[in-house]
């Protein structure tokens, strides 16, 4: 068997073990490109009529929430601008609970409570991760399938180069006749598509399978040149001095961000879990994207800031393999390129679903064909 049968061999086998899982992460994650958008025409509940007063502060916010949801874990509270509502959002592993509620900053009423584990995008969201399976099985069925499938693209690749550089205008266009037969379309699809969009769902794949395993992300940042702990940690303390004894030191920390940072798009403070743990506040720099948000942390005692040794730091001390490592999410999902990324993204996901159907028709053409 020469090489080339070998590898069309294994391009074969893999696509029929994976085509499935492919079809339905890639659907998936077509719809999901646009869900921060989509999500936003029906946000008018967020919004609030400003005024010339303080706004609640995080304990009394985690209060109110508390009221709500008492035997649940609240993650953070989320302040942005004046007129914006504060989110407090609950969340648990186990049993999986996730939900947000949102606050007049001004007179503590409640406005809206979401669950972000109804309606469609979330449904969407756990096909694409999980497949609509058990989280332990999903997701190990979902890193395998991509990791498989970036196989598949390189070997495809190979397949596509054409012996003979005369035939390469048949490999990059579509050249059909009224008495081109349907495999030969297919063929075309298959092959044509695969080609121009190879590159690019070579990206979105490798990006997901970051996602999706750690020693992956270690292993691109290290090879990278990154020098510091790839991991997420929360530092400890590092005074006992209480800054008031009047306020709460952590009721004091927003009104402090927000105004070292107007043009900041949102504040996530997340309350520590114990005594020695310090404040935990993820500061969005951008809307819409994430790489560089500034991760800052705070003793709850004097809110001395607190560096850390983590990539997830500042943004302005990240360095080229940091910024690599951060930009991953934005990168996979496209929002790294605005909105014209985010439609780069949506057509090759939906072009990368039609490659496991081309490719079954091609084998099932050729295996099941009809003897003249």
């Amino acid at each position: 068997m020469t090489s080339k049968k070998l590898i069309f061999q294994l391009h074969k086998i893999l696509g029929l073990a994976t085509g499935i899982v492919v079809f339905i992460v890639a659907v998936t994650g077509c719809c999901w490109v646009f869900q921060e958008e989509i999500n936003d025409l029906n946000s008018d509940y967020k919004k609030v009529t400003p005024k010339n007063q303080k706004m609640i502060t995080v304990s009394k916010a985690k209060e109110i929430a508390k009221e709500i949801f008492p035997n649940n874990k609240v993650h953070g509270t989320v302040y942005k601008k004046n007129d914006d509502a504060i989110e407090v959002i609950f969340y648990d592993a186990k049993p999986e609970f996730y939900q947000s509620i949102f606050i007049n900053p001004y007179s503590g009423k409640v406005i809206q409570v979401d669950d972000h584990l109804s309606g469609f995008f979330a449904f969407i969201l756990k096909g694409h991760m999980r497949l609509w399976l058990p989280k332990e099985i999903g997701e190990q069925v979902v890193g395998i399938s991509i990791l498989v499938f970036i196989l598949i693209i390189i070997s495809g690749f190979i397949l596509w180069i054409p012996k003979k550089r005369k035939n390469l205008k048949q490999r990059i266009k579509f050249d059909w006749k009224k008495t081109t037969k349907w495999k030969r379309k297919n063929f075309d699809l298959h092959t044509i598509i695969g080609f121009y969009i190879c590159s690019f769902a070579l990206v979105i794949a490798f990006t997901g399978s970051m996602i999706s395993y750690n020693w992956l992300k270690y292993v691109v940042y290290k090879s990278t040149g990154g020098e510091k702990e790839v991991f997420f940690e929360v530092p400890k303390n590092k005074d006992s001095i209480v800054l008031s004894k009047k306020e709460k030191p952590i009721d004091l920390l927003i009104p402090k961000l927000l105004k070292e940072n107007p043009n900041a798009d949102a504040f996530e403070l997340h309350y520590p879990e114990t005594k020695e743990e310090s404040i935990y506040v993820e500061v969005s720099n951008t809307k819409g994207i994430y790489y560089d948000s500034d991760y800052r942390f705070f003793d709850q005692n004097s809110l001395q800031e607190i560096e850390t040794k983590s990539i997830y730091g500042k943004y302005k001390n990240t360095k080229v393999a940091d910024k690599i490592l951060r930009m991953n999410y934005d990168i996979h999902v496209g929002a790294i390129g605005g909105i014209i990324g985010k439609i780069i993204a949506f057509i090759i996901s939906f072009l990368t679903a039609s490659l496991p159907i081309t490719g079954i028709l091609l084998w099932y053409g050729r295996k099941y064909k009809k003897k003249h």
